[in-house]
């Protein structure tokens, strides 16, 4: 199958073409052809697949007539859980329309209302949001939704968890009755769909892998520790190739600042990216990671949703995720697109019960690996009563270093923040799951 038999628009098949993808992958087989018709639509594939890409392009192919005027309202509306997604849809709606009068805007938090306010007033097709800010605007009456056709809620089963249902519910009630709605998502537990169908005219479903998968390309290890030495043991892990972009994911905020102390002090280049910090900070620590001037980012949950990089060979819990569904999506960022994958757990006692949860839903034996030197004084428990940590507990501290190791950590800080290096440009197959036509490279096109 090709692009061309999906019946998009030549100006889209052109800016496919010239960024070298041939064929769609198998979620954008099953979903182009049933946005185009005009059904509603709960598509489920697992990260790395082109999910962007399948709603996208019927979405701008849709829009191809739209008159062009001045103060044009929005015609299509999609929400995301976090900025940084919500940043990567649009470079990829700008990349597939470069060769379409068709214009689309940024709305989220962490930076000043002032230029969105002027992208609206100015007139926009698309905007793509995430709830908070977008409410603000609706407050503040600097929004009209009442043209929107469209609507798209991207990584839908976070979207529709409690903690956004409320925001949800207010920004639906402000969208005409009349209109298209477009879930994607890597999965979709059963009381989600239900909720779905609250709001959905009788959805066409896609599904191209079973719920709660991981690419096939992942390797997965379990390194058990007491807590006390994980951080020991996180950098003995990152030491093995310290030149290897790695993505590190801590359960707290305050845990991710303590981990980048850490390994900056130990003489890895590192930056955190979480809630609390600045959206510039954020933007810059991205930016810093896909281009080599970073090796290690630590992440909070905030970054499983947003973060997208070509061949990222490796991703390391530090602390397992409440919730094993969280688990898949982190792992989603390795193994992308054709590419091989590790993902490494640091597991302490207290978090067997986590580590029960997922080998559950994913219904795999992920090997136990015990590292020379940090074999933890408890086993992990595998039971139906192992112990799981409560939110907010810390971990215990590990033990105090020398005042001669402080030195030196403090000099590894300060050659830690020495940018170097360029990124190595990709080949084969891009992360959005598309095979490229030619070997030249081209502008990533990301799921």
């Amino acid at each position: 199958m090709s692009f061309e038999s999906l019946g998009l628009a030549p100006a889209l098949l052109r800016a496919l073409a010239e960024q070298g993808y041939a064929e769609p992958t198998p979620v954008q087989a099953g979903a182009i052809p049933l946005v185009l018709q005009g059904h509603d639509l709960l598509a489920a594939a697992q990260t790395g697949t082109g999910k962007t890409a399948a709603f996208a392009l019927p979405l701008l192919h849709k829009l191809i007539d739209a008159p062009a005027t001045m103060t044009r309202r929005p015609r299509a509306l999609v929400l995301t859980p976090t900025r940084e997604l919500a940043a990567q849809i649009l470079d990829n709606a700008q990349a597939y329309g470069k060769h379409l009068r068709i214009s689309a805007a940024t709305i989220f938090g962490g930076v000043g209302m002032g230029p969105q306010i002027n992208a609206l007033r100015r007139g926009v097709d698309i905007v793509i949001a995430t709830p908070g800010r977008l409410i603000d605007h609706m407050q503040q009456r600097t929004i009209d939704l009442s043209g929107i056709e469209t609507l798209v809620l991207d990584e839908a089963d976070r979207m529709l968890d409690m903690g956004f249902l409320p925001a949800l519910k207010r920004i639906l009630g402000a969208l005409p009755r009349q209109r298209q709605t477009l879930l994607f998502s890597a999965t979709f537990a059963p009381e989600i769909k239900a909720l779905a169908m609250q709001f959905m005219r009788e959805p066409r479903e896609v599904t191209v892998t079973p719920p709660n998968t991981v690419a096939a390309l992942v390797s997965h290890h379990v390194h058990p520790v007491d807590a006390s030495r994980k951080r020991d043991l996180l950098l003995h892990v990152l030491s093995q190739d310290s030149r290897r972009q790695t993505l590190v994911f801590s359960r707290t905020k305050h845990g991710a600042d303590k981990l980048v102390t850490f390994l900056n002090a130990s003489g890895l280049r590192t930056a955190a990216i979480h809630g609390n910090k600045s959206q510039n900070a954020r933007t810059k620590a991205l930016a810093d990671f896909k281009s080599s001037r970073i090796t290690v980012l630590v992440a909070t949950d905030i970054a499983a949703r947003g973060i997208d990089i070509d061949q990222l060979p490796m991703v390391i819990n530090f602390d397992l995720p409440m919730v094993a569904e969280d688990y898949v999506h982190r792992i989603g960022r390795t193994g992308r697109a054709g590419s091989e994958g590790m993902a490494v757990s640091l597991v302490s006692h207290d978090e067997s019960g986590l580590l029960r949860d997922i080998r559950k839903l994913l219904k795999d034996e992920i090997a136990i690996d015990h590292v020379a030197g940090f074999e933890p004084s408890s086993p992990l428990r595998l039971d139906a009563g192992a112990p799981r940590p409560k939110q907010g507990q810390r971990q215990p501290r590990a033990p105090q270093r020398s005042q001669g190791s402080q030195q030196q950590r403090s000099q590894g800080s300060s050659q830690a923040h020495r940018p170097h290096g360029h990124a190595q440009k990709s080949s084969g197959e891009h992360a959005a799951g598309n095979r490229k036509r030619h070997r030249r490279p081209h502008p990533a096109a990301k799921a």
